[in-house]
């Protein structure tokens, strides 16, 4: 395992690590987890060969040894710590070199397996992206800078004021320690620069190269100008060229460096004044056409108190605070000409504009006021955009046209009257004329302010005479939502009708109640309130022909709330299949979950090497209610079943298609059906780049093209944090989404305490040779076998056995590579990265030591996060650092314990989630391995999961507990030992590997 580091130093970044291992020093002195130049160069990061060095870090150090920086790395220790020096190998980036690899690593936890990005370089990361947010606003300035031997260098420094000052003094105080520990190794001093000067250096370094990279013109290639008219022509060559030093005399380079900072002080005074000019600007009173802008000063430590400026212009307390507020009046008049009326007066306390002024103070002046750190306060008809009042076109519908069938259907075609609004009510012609003779963008209409352009006004003239129009009844859904084509220069006001179209818009917009629906008949099982409420929800869409994303947190039942409306299609009279695609993994657990909900329903599982394929396989499939497929055989199969005749799609991970130019994306949304559902547990909302590839399955075309998504969401959310465009997608996007949180009160209510479940799991085909070999092994030796011996041998084998449904590597004992070769370890890990995303914390039960080693490790590499093991050879006192890091703040989410060594004596109560990896085969001792999560202290519901690998002898001992589960305590009190009681017959049955084992 290596973490990678990255620290300040001299201005510039170095990058370091620490790598696992037995924490013995090569040297005195030496880091003993240092990493090497060449641990460093991971296949994701080259670097020069002439780069490393060694450096100083300056580490927190207890019993002579660094603290790692995580459990990853050695364990942590809970000794009094001191910090003390260290040499590192390190790696010096250049500016350029920085920037690629914190562009690489930003919001990630891992690079590769076993690479994991430590904290400081996430931090690093986040400051490169602020950086590259202030250079795109152009929040930088020109400056000359002092450097050895009287010369001077020309820079582009960052001007943090306003928001980005905020932000600035936040990310100081998150720096992390270690992002500011290397000092040259020649020094021997601890670094003294503090985190602002350290930040400020590097974003002073990030900033002038991401400027000098933008720019074109003169002086950046070809021969090196020597010959200039005056001092600041040598300036601006500098400014504009690779070459940073500038030509001149020590005089003269002095007399510029004065110049600048003359030039520069305003803003100097600005960033560093305890308190900051505000604006507030206030409507006419009645009858009256002027509007007022008034002068406040609000306090930097109290933003909440603001006082009239007219009283702290005559603070005699404050004798300077006047000639303050006249320098921040006058810089500010800069911006908006009509503050400097108001500094005419001897006390200052506002001015007065027309409503023409008072659009432009709202529209243009406000906004350059805010960017250079004043503070600006404006009608909250005006800054809550979704209330404010705008032009709007609104559609009347006056007829439906059904084909004759009687049958609304979201292609029916609609004939409607146009209307425009303002706000709730409607404009005639007569009075958008009469308000396009004011020739004011700022109008009162009907005793409310509101923005009306040129423009608008005269798009809503002709909107009106146009006065009628058609389209789709899916073309009005998609305006509706605000995606759809709006007439140009106008608001969408929306639809209006008194038949089933006005319902329809209602339940999407979530105005109107979904109606509940009773569960079908064939539906065994009771569905919770939060359940039926997701059905009906699934049912609304599938009437309508529209796409859902039912996107539960885990646990939640997904599952069998698809099922239920399966089952309610097949008993609607629907007799196509529907073809559901999932994990691998997840194979056996829809077959399973079908049985046992929607036991009517026959399921055909397309999947191995004995599949079905072209018109056979179109035929088994009409033949069946459901047809469950991978993935991977998807895209292998596409042909064939793209061929077939499917009722609907669901996708079960949607995840999986998130990145819409993957083969597999573009392979399902090239299937046809009647609806198209998607189960997630991480909601698509996240990323707004894999939006679009989900939307794009669920309802083609509804936020169009690539390109224009690009172009109307991504870039502005994105690039530009345009909360508008935000609100738009959420908008557009939430009827097609329906998301609930156990921690939602109406959620918790409808759950039990504890919720168990069973995964059923698949073999990989290394892992169906191996169980084969063993129980071809078996065979032979219980042929001859008796007594004490036939024990021995099955015990041993049922040992083997579940080594093998663990992991090859556990049954190997090879320390061979670990991913992709167990269908058990597999579905782990899907289940995992949700629970860590949402942040909860997991119990991971085994029962063999070897395999805890092997999870950990596994883990460890694919979420880059620690994870503790708890075992019988785990010291006291480290297993009791284990549980209080488990407690605490959220840094171990991950905790593994051997089912010997956490049956007793644990309150692990911070755990939501529990694993049962492989079982004990005794109900008691599991669910006394559960208690340690589900106790007394436990504030949250609990999710027991039960690995199971199918087809296998987990799974038919599970269904033998499950059946004697009244006599559990007689017939399996023992452990496993009246295993070795059944005959041979029953015993081959037990143990046969059966054709729905493997993946």
């Amino acid at each position: 395992m290596l973490i990678l580091h990255m620290a300040e130093m001299d201005g510039s970044l170095a990058l370091w690590g620490e790598r696992s291992g037995d924490g013995r020093p090569a040297q005195k002195g030496m880091h003993p987890w240092s990493a090497t130049p060449d641990e460093l160069r991971v296949a994701s990061i080259p670097l020069g060969e002439d780069e490393a060095f060694t450096a100083t870090a300056w580490l927190p150090t207890a019993d002579g040894r660094p603290v790692p920086s995580s459990g990853i790395i050695a364990e942590v220790t809970s000794a009094p710590t001191k910090i003390s020096p260290w040499r590192v190998a390190a790696c010096r980036l250049s500016v350029q070199e920085a920037m690629d690899v914190l562009q690489m690593t930003y919001g990630l936890r891992t690079l590769e397996d076993g690479t994991i990005v430590g904290e400081d370089m996430a931090w690093w990361a986040g400051v490169l992206r602020q950086v590259g947010s202030m250079v795109a606003r152009q929040q930088y300035l020109p400056d000359a800078v002092p450097v050895e031997n009287s010369k001077y260098v020309a820079a582009w420094n960052p001007v943090f004021v306003g928001e980005d000052a905020e932000w600035m003094d936040a990310a100081v105080v998150k720096m992390p320690a270690v992002a500011r520990a290397l000092t040259p190794t020649s020094t021997g001093r601890a670094p003294s620069t503090s985190a602002a000067a350290v930040l400020w250096d590097v974003a002073s370094n990030l900033t002038d190269h991401i400027v000098r990279a933008t720019m074109q013109g003169a002086g950046r290639r070809g021969r090196r100008r020597t010959r200039f008219d005056s001092i600041h022509d040598a300036w601006l060559y500098s400014l504009r060229s690779g070459h940073h030093v500038i030509s001149g005399t020590p005089e003269a380079l002095r007399q510029l460096a004065g110049q600048i900072h003359e030039w520069q002080r305003p803003i100097a005074i600005m960033a560093g004044s305890p308190f900051r000019l505000c604006f507030r600007i206030e409507e006419p009173e009645e009858e009256q056409d002027v509007w007022n802008v008034r002068y406040l000063v609000q306090s930097n430590d109290d933003p909440s108190l603001l006082v009239p400026i007219d009283i702290a212009w005559d603070d005699a307390e404050r004798p300077n605070l006047r000639g303050h507020l006249l320098f921040a009046l006058g810089q500010a008049a800069e911006i908006c000409p009509g503050i400097a009326a108001g500094l005419s007066r001897d006390g200052p306390v506002g001015h007065t504009i027309d409503a023409a002024g008072a659009y432009h103070f709202l529209t243009r002046e406000a906004e350059a006021l805010r960017q250079a750190g004043y503070g600006v306060m404006l009608p909250a008809w005006w800054t809550g955009r979704g209330n404010r009042r705008r032009l709007a076109a609104k559609a009347q519908i006056r007829r439906a046209d059904t084909g004759g069938s009687g049958i609304l259907s979201l292609d029916s075609m609609l004939q409607f009257d146009w209307e425009v609004a303002l706000g709730d009510q409607s404009i005639s012609i007569e009075e958008l004329e009469r308000m396009a003779s004011l020739k004011s963008s700022l109008v009162k209409m009907r005793g409310q302010w509101a923005v009306v352009s040129t423009e608008e006004i005269r798009a809503a003239i002709d909107l009106l005479k146009k006065g009628r129009g058609g389209g789709s009844l899916r073309d009005m859904v998609r305006m509706d939502l605000g995606v759809g084509d709006i007439p140009e220069g106008l608001e969408w006001g929306g639809i209006s009708s008194t038949d089933t179209v006005q319902d329809i818009l209602e339940q999407l917009n979530g105005r109107a109640s979904m109606e509940e629906i009773e569960p079908p008949e064939g539906f065994v099982g009771k569905l919770r309130p939060y359940q039926r409420r997701g059905y009906a929800w699934l049912s609304f869409l599938r009437q309508w022909g529209l796409g859902g994303c039912l996107a539960d947190d885990m646990g939640l039942g997904k599952t069998i709330q698809m099922l239920a409306l399966v089952q309610r299609d097949r008993e609607a009279g629907e007799t196509r299949p529907a073809l559901l695609v999932c994990p691998t993994s997840v194979i056996n657990n829809w077959k399973r979950e079908a049985a046992r909900f929607a036991p009517g329903l026959s399921v055909l599982v397309h999947h191995g090497t004995g599949r079905a394929k072209g018109e056979a396989f179109s035929r088994a499939a009409a033949n069946h209610a459901m047809v469950v497929t991978s993935y991977g055989l998807l895209l292998r199969d596409i042909k064939t079943i793209r061929s077939t005749q499917w009722s609907g799609i669901v996708l079960d991970e949607a995840q999986n298609i998130k990145n819409s130019q993957t083969k597999q994306a573009q392979a399902v949304r090239s299937i046809r059906s009647d609806y198209q559902f998607a189960l997630t547990g991480t909601p698509v909302e996240n990323s707004v780049a894999d939006l679009w590839s989900i939307m794009e399955f669920l309802n083609p075309g509804f936020l169009g093209g690539q390109k224009k998504f690009r172009q109307n969401f991504l870039l502005p959310i994105q690039a530009g944090r345009d909360e508008e465009a935000a609100e738009r997608l959420r908008r557009a996007t939430g009827p097609f989404v329906l998301r609930r949180l156990k921690t939602d009160k109406s959620v918790i209510s409808d759950l039990p305490d504890k919720i168990e479940i069973k995964e059923y799991c698949a073999l990989t085909k290394e892992q169906a040779t191996l169980y084969a070999s063993v129980l071809q092994e078996t065979e032979r030796a219980l042929a001859e076998a008796e007594g004490i011996q036939r024990r021995g041998i099955i015990l041993g084998t049922l040992s083997k056995l579940k080594q093998v449904c663990n992991h090859p590597a556990h049954f190997l004992g090879d320390n061979s590579a670990v991913p992709q070769r167990s269908g058990k370890l597999e579905r782990l890990t899907e289940m995992l990265e949700e629970v860590i995303e949402s942040g909860d914390k997991a119990l991971i039960f085994t029962q063999f030591v070897e395999m805890g080693h092997v999870l950990k490790r596994h883990i460890q590499e694919v979420f880059g996060r620690e994870v503790v093991f708890l075992h019988g050879g785990t010291p006291r006192r480290q297993r009791d650092i284990m549980v209080e890091r488990f407690g605490g703040d959220g840094a171990v989410q991950i905790f593994i314990v051997s089912l010997k060594a956490g049956g007793t004596g644990l309150n692990l109560t911070a755990a939501s989630h529990v694993f049962h990896f492989d079982r004990w085969w005794n109900p008691a001792v599991e669910d006394q391995a559960t208690d340690r999560a589900f106790r007394i202290g436990q504030t949250r519901n609990v999710q027991v999961r039960k690995m199971i690998c199918a087809g296998t002898l987990e799974e038919r001992i599970d269904q033998m507990i499950e059946r004697k589960k009244e006599i559990a305590g007689s017939v399996v009190g023992a452990g496993e030992g009246w295993l070795t009681e059944l005959s041979n017959d029953e015993l081959r049955e037990v143990l046969a590997l059966s054709r729905e084992a493997v993946a």
